[in-house]
């Protein structure tokens, strides 16, 4: 591809997750000049597992790292429920609860995702690691940084890949309250000592509103823990306190049945503690003069829907592409918006369904998924005709220019 007759664009992206690098990726292969800035000391490693599917699966296969993620794969087999007492009611494969294609879907650590992604940029691409944006001043020519460590630069472009929470869209679009949707969930992650046993699989104990969670991707002496309830309001004080973030959930799971006084005593043991609230991203538009977002800092889908980071994967190829393809920097940004805003409310609308399998919210709504688990032919079709068959439709829902060619 010759990139002679294009001058190299100077683009700043703030945010070294999984948009952040897959966007720097896309732009680094069309001739741009790019720089991530990461308020982290490092690409974090580890973490939860994240799902590629669908149109997702078609971008990492034309960015080279399927060979690499289908060593990380994590293969979660099945996905058991017990009822409120412990005892067994039944189970299913993940394909059955995502709408997703055994064989073909990816299962990853989120941390191997970041490091397939970083490891091939990183002497490439300019990694600014323990610093992050400051000030931003947009003058319609460029937009001159000023970072935390006190740095100066001017760059052509700024894009926010900063997540949920993200720092460069509040510098630039105001507070994140306008945007912010939350879902009524409250969500607690953290290890914990893999005393079960447990291996490529998930254990989900619920009650109305509420969910429990052992999952382990592999033998290993750790596993995960997950505990998430419905709370209508959001906690934003105890945002500030991590000791008030312990006790807000050590008070919704006071039951001495199953496993949860071992996982409350995991959670409030835990050196690596995630707590938030289950939330969306929804803006009028993602783009202001040169500064745009992609990812969860424009549109986050939720964990609730399984696709965080596949809506994102897709956005960075999509925002690249059309970057590559349009000298002004402004119809870029709206063509860029026209073609992923209809796939990413898509893919938001699958959180917000009501209860799902997961995580029912009344008790309706538990005795009918406990049904249908006890009938296995009957779960079966169940998960064919409903959720599933809408989540396989949103994970496809894009078709792919080939933006190379149009170069």
């Amino acid at each position: 591809m010759n990139h002679a007759s294009r001058p190299a664009r100077r683009v700043l992206i703030s945010g070294a997750s999984i948009a952040g690098p897959a966007l720097a990726h896309w732009l680094d292969r069309y001739g741009f000049e790019v720089t991530v800035v990461e308020k982290a000391s490092a690409v974090r490693g580890g973490g939860y597992a994240v799902d590629i599917r669908g149109t997702a699966r078609e971008v990492v296969g034309r960015m080279g790292l399927l060979p690499r993620l289908r060593e990380a794969h994590v293969d979660t087999q099945r996905i058991t429920f017990v009822d409120a007492a412990g005892e067994r009611v039944g189970s299913l494969e993940p394909e059955q609860m995502t709408g997703g294609e055994a064989g073909l879907d990816l299962e990853v650590r989120r941390g191997d995702l970041a490091d397939a992604l970083y490891t091939p940029l990183r002497d490439r691409v300019e990694f600014l690691f323990d610093d992050s944006i400051a000030t931003l001043d947009d003058d319609g020519d460029a937009v001159h940084v000023v970072f935390d460590s006190g740095t100066r630069r001017t760059f052509d472009l700024v894009v926010g890949a900063d997540g949920l929470h993200s720092h460069t869209r509040r510098l630039v679009f105001g507070p994140e309250e306008p945007f912010h949707r939350y879902l009524g969930h409250v969500f607690a992650g953290f290890t914990m000592p893999n005393e079960s046993g447990l291996a490529h699989e998930g254990v989900v104990w619920n009650e109305p509103g509420r969910s429990a969670v052992l999952y382990a991707h592999e033998p290993s002496e750790r596993m995960h823990g997950f505990l998430t309830f419905i709370q209508e309001t959001p906690p934003f004080a105890a945002f500030r306190d991590p000791k008030a973030q312990r006790e807000l959930v050590t008070a919704r799971f006071p039951e001495e049945v199953w496993h949860l006084p071992r996982l409350v005593e995991a959670m409030r043991e835990a050196d690596d503690l995630f707590f938030d609230i289950v939330s969306q991203i929804h803006m009028p538009t993602w783009s202001r003069g040169r500064v745009a977002l992609a990812g969860d800092a424009a549109h986050a889908t939720s964990f609730l829907s399984g696709q965080g980071s596949s809506v994102s994967l897709v956005g960075a190829y999509v925002l690249a592409g059309e970057l590559a393809t349009h000298a002004d920097h402004g119809d870029a940004f709206a063509a860029y918006e026209r073609t992923m805003r209809p796939f990413a409310e898509r893919n938001q609308a699958l959180a917000t369904g009501g209860g799902t399998v997961v995580t029912p919210t009344t008790r309706e709504e538990l005795d009918a998924r406990n049904a249908m688990l006890r009938d296995p032919r009957a779960a079966t079709e169940a998960m064919a005709t409903a959720g599933a068959a809408e989540g396989r439709a949103a994970h496809s829902g894009l078709a792919l220019t080939d933006y190379a060619a149009a170069i």
